[in-house]
């Protein structure tokens, strides 16, 4: 036993050069095993003391490494800083000195890349704010913008492509919507509006409700549109095979529960809705049917008679 004792302690006078959890010899005050404990947001904020950006898109054992990476780096850059950091006397005065050009630094540039921006140029995209949001939100902004397959999409990758989708698309607002009828989401009128058209109840947002279940409805508004097919799970499609001069065709919605048609093909909700409002389309459906059960029925009409 007493043996076992004096090992122990033995092992205890290795731990003053390089003490448990961490890989790097010579670097007493980095202690790999404690940063891999982290949380990502805490990887991330230390990173940004420490200068280092653009780590929204980088997993948790790349913060890892490059926070372990950073710290070696400054260990050896300074010149009292990682001698006298096992004593934490030195080290204190170097780190503070450190954090506060740093500091200054990250101040000078806020007012055209804000924190937790990483993307140059971009002041109104805050990644950090957007790898905080819920799945949920992060699919809703992604829809709102037109970008679509996101179902099957982690975290991670569902920040990436908002990210993306409002970096490449900064310049044009909301994404899917715009057009002819796309934000007040009246009725399109002309010569040939049909007898449908004439007795359905007219929609202009999401929060409108139908007088009563098997009412015919009306709209050209594109969340009340999209909204009303993701509920029943229908995916934007074009007939295959009549698209003309590079746009889509025939204008559809797949619904898989009724069993996927071959002759349909998924386009993004932004070509769908452009070649809506370009031919002048309107909706015309229903929710519920009279008995009150969901009702998949849809039609698209022109007033101008062309073939939706």
């Amino acid at each position: 036993m007493p043996t076992k004792s004096s090992s122990g302690r033995g092992s205890g006078s290795t731990a003053t050069t390089n003490p448990p959890g961490n890989q790097t010899p010579n670097t007493p005050d980095i202690n790999e095993s404690e940063i891999a404990r982290l949380k990502v947001d805490e990887l991330r904020a230390r990173l940004r003391r420490r200068g280092v950006t653009e780590t929204a898109d980088m997993h948790k054992d790349e913060l890892v490494k490059a926070l372990v990476k950073s710290m070696r780096d400054g260990a050896k850059k300074s010149t009292s800083g990682s001698t006298g950091g096992s004593s934490g006397g030195g080290s204190s005065s170097a780190k503070t000195s450190s954090s506060a050009k740093k500091s200054s630094s990250s101040a000078s540039r806020s007012s055209s890349n804000p924190p937790g921006n990483q993307t140059p140029n971009t002041p109104d995209i805050n990644e950090s704010a957007i790898a905080r949001l819920k799945v949920d939100e992060l699919r809703s902004r992604l829809r709102e913008r037109g970008v679509t397959g996101t179902s099957d999409m982690h975290k991670d990758d569902l920040v990436k492509a908002l990210v993306r989708s409002m970096r490449d698309g900064s310049g044009s607002s909301g994404g899917a919507r715009g057009g002819s009828g796309s934000s007040d989401g009246g009725i399109r009128k002309g010569d040939h509006n049909s007898k449908s058209l004439k007795y359905a109840q007219e929609i202009t947002s999401v929060d409108d409700e139908p007088e009563r279940p098997g009412r015919s409805l009306v709209t050209t508004d594109h969340d009340v549109i999209r909204q009303w097919a993701e509920a029943r799970k229908g995916i934007p499609t074009t007939v295959d095979g009549s698209e003309h001069d590079g746009h889509a065709g025939v204008l559809r919605f797949d619904f898989p529960a009724n069993g996927r048609e071959e002759r349909l093909r998924e386009i993004s909700w932004e070509e769908w809705f452009r070649a809506f409002d370009e031919r002048r389309l309107n909706f015309i459906y229903q929710e519920e049917r009279s008995d009150g059960k969901q009702s998949n029925f849809f039609r698209l009409e022109s007033p101008d008679r062309e073939d939706g």
